[in-house]
């Protein structure tokens, strides 16, 4: 819980930097204030990321995410007992890579650039320490968005499928966070709508992994 907590946290000086910067002079105006800007140079060829829309902060932010999720699920399909788990992951493996793809491709089309990665310097740009509250982390060299989570651990859990539950419901529980906090902000109305699916499909998943934690283990699994 410690580690959910950290990562709210740091979710919320990410939030507010990108409501900072919907109202903070344009490029063509003035300076952006430096708790908003991201390290120049972080797209290839684009302008820098505190100079971009709050829709590319959470295209880049959501992608490395869903990237966690993805390996999570990955994994379950590898060693998890229960067919209700592999047929989880493999919804989420799915969805997520589709998600990123769609998410990636209007990168491009609204930014004239591919999605850039969003490391460890942009985090010291926000002043964050990298890797805060990861436990062990995910592997993305960023840690908002594997919060939470370890694949190390995942990967040596003695009950996979118990210990599969208890990490993908708080990083869903991120997730939905970050969706539902941004999408009063979204500028183009199909991230809008991404936006309220991931909100709606995430949610139901908790609640069925809640359920079968309850059933198999007991307690809610988290």
């Amino acid at each position: 819980m410690k580690a959910i907590a950290q990562a709210a946290a740091a979710w919320l000086v990410l939030a507010s930097c990108v409501q900072a910067e919907s109202s903070a002079p344009s490029a063509g105006s003035g300076t952006l204030a430096p708790s908003t800007a991201m390290p120049s140079g972080s797209g290839r060829g684009g302008m820098p990321m505190g100079q971009r829309s709050v829709d590319a902060r959470f295209i880049v932010m959501m992608i490395p995410h869903h990237d966690g999720a993805i390996a999570m699920a990955e994994l379950a399909l590898q060693r998890s007992k229960r067919p209700e788990i592999r047929a989880l992951a493999e919804k989420i493996r799915t969805s997520q890579s589709q998600e990123n793809s769609q998410m990636r491709q209007w990168y491009r089309q609204w930014y004239g650039t591919d999605v850039p990665a969003w490391g460890i310097g942009a985090v010291h740009g926000m002043g964050m320490s990298p890797g805060m509250g990861m436990g062990g982390g995910m592997g993305m060299g960023l840690g908002m968005p594997g919060m939470g989570t370890s694949l190390e651990a995942l990967k040596s859990a003695p009950d996979f499928d118990r210990t599969f539950i208890e990490q993908m419901i708080p990083h869903h529980r991120m997730g939905v966070m970050m969706a539902s906090h941004a999408e009063g902000n979204t500028q183009h109305p199909q991230l809008r709508e991404l936006k309220a699916a991931m909100v709606r499909v995430q949610s139901q998943e908790i609640e069925q992994m809640a359920q079968w934690y309850r059933q198999w283990f007991g307690g809610s699994g988290s």
